[in-house]
C-alpha cells in the first residue's frame, strides 16, 4: 500500500501559529489540510476526509500522475457579522487541500466518491495482483 500523504509529517507553520494565543481579530490562515482517515479494506482503500461547512459543489477531486488531490473551499458567512461583533472565531474558512500518492496497486479509473454530512468518502479499488508467469524457454 502506497497511499502516502503528500504533506509534511510535521506542519511547522501550524505549530507556530497555534503555540501562542491569537487576538480575536487576528486573521486565520486561509489554507489548511482537512483531517483524513485511510483504511485498507480487502478489495479497496477507503479515504474519508472531514470537510465541515463545505457544499458538494465546492469539492474537487482529481488525479494526475498517480497523485490524488482533494480540494475544497468554505466561505465565511457575512450575515453573522451583521448581527453583532464577532468575539471569537474558531471555525475554519478558506481552501482545503490534501494530496496522496496512489502508487501502482490502485485502479485509478474506478475510484468512486460520495459526500454526506460533511464527510467525503473515496473508494479506491486495488489492482488485482498478477501471478508471476512461468514459461518454459526452448533452447535451440
Amino acid at each position: 500500500m502506497s497511499l502516502i500523504t503528500r504533506s509534511n509529517l510535521f506542519d511547522v507553520d501550524r505549530f507556530f501559529n497555534n503555540a501562542w494565543p491569537q487576538p480575536a481579530s487576528a486573521e486565520e490562515p486561509s489554507f489548511f489540510a482537512p483531517r483524513v482517515d485511510i483504511r485498507d479494506a480487502d478489495e479497496h482503500y477507503e479515504i474519508t476526509a472531514e470537510l465541515p461547512g463545505v457544499s458538494k459543489d465546492n469539492i474537487h477531486v482529481h488525479i494526475k500522475d498517480g497523485v490524488l488531490t482533494l480540494e475544497a473551499e468554505s466561505e465565511v458567512k457575512n450575515a453573522e457579522e451583521a448581527q453583532g461583533r464577532v468575539i471569537r472565531r474558531e471555525r475554519r474558512y478558506g481552501k482545503f487541500m490534501r494530496s496522496f500518492n496512489l502508487g501502482t496497486d490502485v485502479k485509478e479509473s474506478d475510484i468512486q466518491a460520495s459526500f454526506e454530512n460533511g464527510v467525503l468518502t473515496l473508494r479506491a479499488p486495488k489492482q488485482l495482483e498478477k501471478e508471476p508467469e512461468r514459461r518454459r524457454i526452448e533452447i535451440n
